[in-house]
């Protein structure tokens, strides 16, 4: 469940790769329903096969209201990160913005995760970060290698990455302390893994009417747009953001039921392995790396092997 939810966190994007002028501010409406949706189709299957206390349900209604809240402010934190990483990439490039957001995240996440629910050999899962963090610079490394990868990288640009990085980490340890864990012998948490999900995507999708609407308005790149682009885009458009959303929140249910396991800062490390199958839809499915120079198949080589360096050092710390 933990590499289902890497690849399809790694996928998603390939569903915006096929919507036409269409802008990411009115796509992320789709995919924000799409996410709480998928959270909710899940939570009333596969999380309701019992009709214990585990079940969705009844999870929800015997959760603690401040577990509730932490999760919904975990998905808020989330859905602005992810607005300011895609601000990011198209101001600095996916060269440069998503080495230094998803490398901080990863280092970020993990940490706080840890040490708020120290499950797992502490050793081992660090060195499998750092393995999987120099595979993220070597993702950027390689695309930065690419001819077409010349995109002026701007200060403003950089500080967008960093906050981005930042946030992009810090929802694990909410969704940490809102799932059952230990505290000094005392058990903490209430939500289970998909009511967790379920509250933190309702947060993310509650929070668009706070961060979207203000880029909207605010874009930091491009003009505003407004939401008769919404209601005018085809069909075809709104599917493919509700699809990105449909397998993103699938990748976010399964790493949490992950989590329930092995701890958030595991899962949550692997999970961040996206880059790699973000990577292998470049070269296979987009050709981006077709006719690139060697320099950057070196790169590219090097990243697969510390990133599976790294998943099989994470999977240790568990055992």
């Amino acid at each position: 469940m933990m590499i289902t939810s890497a690849i399809c966190w790694g996928s998603w994007a390939n569903t915006y790769k096929g919507v036409k002028k269409y802008r990411f501010e009115l796509f992320y409406w789709d995919y924000a329903i799409g996410i709480f949706l998928i959270s909710l189709i899940l939570g009333y299957t596969m999380g309701s096969t019992g009709h214990d206390a585990s079940s969705l349900a009844n999870n929800i209604r015997a959760a603690n209201t401040d577990d509730i809240i932490l999760a919904m402010v975990g998905g808020a934190i989330f859905n602005l990160a992810n607005l300011l990483l895609v601000a990011a990439i198209d101001m600095a490039g996916l060269a440069i913005a998503f080495p230094v957001s998803i490398g901080i995240a990863l280092v970020v996440g993990v940490i706080t995760s840890y040490v708020q629910n120290p499950q797992g050999n502490a050793g081992l899962l660090a060195a499998g970060v750092l393995c999987a963090l120099i595979a993220v610079v070597l993702d950027g490394r390689a695309y930065s290698s690419l001819a077409a990868a010349s995109s002026s990288t701007s200060k403003k640009s950089i500080i967008i990455c960093i906050v981005s990085g930042v946030l992009m980490g810090l929802w694990a340890p909410f969704m940490t302390r809102a799932m059952p864990h230990e505290v000094n012998g005392v058990m903490r948490g209430t939500l289970g893994p998909y009511a967790a999900a379920v509250f933190l995507t309702l947060g993310a999708l509650l929070s668009c009417f706070v961060w979207n609407v203000y880029f909207m308005k605010h874009p930091l790149v491009g003009e505003p747009v407004n939401f008769s682009g919404f209601f005018s885009a085809p069909a075809s458009d709104h599917a493919l953001g509700l699809l990105g959303g449909f397998i993103w929140g699938t990748g976010m249910v399964f790493n949490l039921v992950a989590a329930h396991f092995t701890g958030v800062a595991i899962s949550y490390a692997i999970g961040q392995s996206a880059p790699m199958v973000a990577a292998l839809w470049g070269v296979f499915a987009w050709k981006e790396f077709a006719d690139a120079p060697r320099k950057a198949k070196v790169y590219l080589t090097l990243m697969f092997v510390f990133y599976g360096l790294g998943i099989l050092l994470v999977a240790r710390a568990n055992g």
